[in-house]
């Protein structure tokens, strides 16, 4: 159980208290708190319910670098099934039993919780819209079928891990399901009923900020896994638009209009230069994407060997994992 938290003293008991402590077909149950660098008593406030295992960030890195050493941790201690929930108790943890089932059935790789965003009552006519369109667009990217992709409250079983490699920062909720999609991992979804609003989310400031970030992460991923369809239509709409000015030209000049209309040239020449470079980067996007995949099959087989088996027991004492970022993290590791 993976609860990333800033500042969450006021609600994680909330969570913790919630969490179920058996659950059919899962021998241990360890929950693993990632602290992105909170100010107040969130770690207190864990120890205090009984958590052992941390990952500590010295300073804010946000979601995504969250959610990426939570799920090495989780490795390095030997879990079969990672669950991943928020601090802020907006999902409903009780329902965990029912979200690792498809996963210990071996029905599925990854669960993802459908909030049924059109049900939630703090959520603006223009935030489900959005909601919707963003799923719509990254179920195309990933040739999946999610009512809800941005939800957090979700499982992945060990496999899944090993093959999912998180890049942006800013939430790995989409990404990670673009990559599972396009890696032809069995997604499924289990719809939940969210707990009612504790705060204001702190992962954008504003609505516009949430679209420009999510907009950016979906196209990066569209572009690192099918550059192709980015770089098709950029290569058409202005090869398109570039042929309209020499047609123009040309119409002017059998009609014996006066004037060199040579900014219709100049115009169509610049287009059909950019949809001739358009497709020059479509290739070599396309080769970068097919060298990725390489090296991505080259960091799994690292993954494998570097963790092991699931169900080894991990070493016991404080640790410090060097971090891609500027500050590192350290865990502190109790007994099973």
């Amino acid at each position: 159980m993976q609860v990333p938290c800033l500042n969450e003293e006021d609600t994680l008991p909330l969570v913790l208290e919630s969490i179920p402590r058996e659950i059919p077909g899962i021998d241990e149950i360890i929950v693993l708190i990632i602290d992105d660098g909170s100010s107040d008593r969130t770690v207190e406030v864990a120890r205090a319910h009984g958590v052992r295992e941390f990952v500590h960030h010295t300073r804010n890195q946000g979601l995504g670098r969250s959610f990426h050493d939570g799920v090495v941790r989780a490795l390095e201690l030997g879990a079969d099934i990672l669950v991943n929930t928020d601090g802020d108790n907006q999902y409903p943890q009780e329902r965990i039993t029912d979200l690792v089932q498809p996963i210990v059935a071996g029905k599925a790789d990854i669960v993802i919780a459908d909030r049924q965003v059109h049900q939630v009552e703090h959520f603006s006519p223009l935030k489900k819209s959005l909601q919707r369109v963003g799923s719509r667009v990254v179920n195309k990217a990933a040739g999946t079928d999610l009512p809800d992709a941005a939800s957090g409250f979700r499982a992945y079983s060990r496999e899944s891990l090993m093959v999912l490699n998180t890049i942006t920062r800013f939430s790995y909720c989409m990404e990670t399901i673009i990559q599972a999609g396009n890696k032809q991992l069995k997604i499924e979804s289990l719809p939940v009923t969210t707990n009612p609003k504790t705060r204001e989310s702190r992962l954008f400031g504003s609505m516009g900020e949430h679209v420009l970030k999510s907009s950016g992460a979906i196209v990066r991923a569209y572009i690192m896994y099918k550059p192709y369809v980015i770089f098709t239509w950029l290569a058409l709409v202005f090869g398109v638009l570039g042929v309209v000015p020499f047609a123009r030209y040309g119409v002017l000049m059998l009609r014996g209009t006066e004037g060199g209309h040579l900014q219709s040239l100049l115009l169509g020449a610049v287009l059909l230069i950019i949809s001739f470079l358009s497709v020059i980067i479509g290739i070599i996007s396309d080769l970068i994407r097919t060298n990725r995949i390489l090296i991505e099959d080259t960091l799994e087989h690292t993954k494998k060997m570097r963790f092991g088996k699931s169900g080894q027991e991990p070493a016991s004492g404080e640790w410090t994992l060097p971090a891609q970022g500027s500050a590192p993290f350290t865990a502190e590791v109790g007994p099973r």
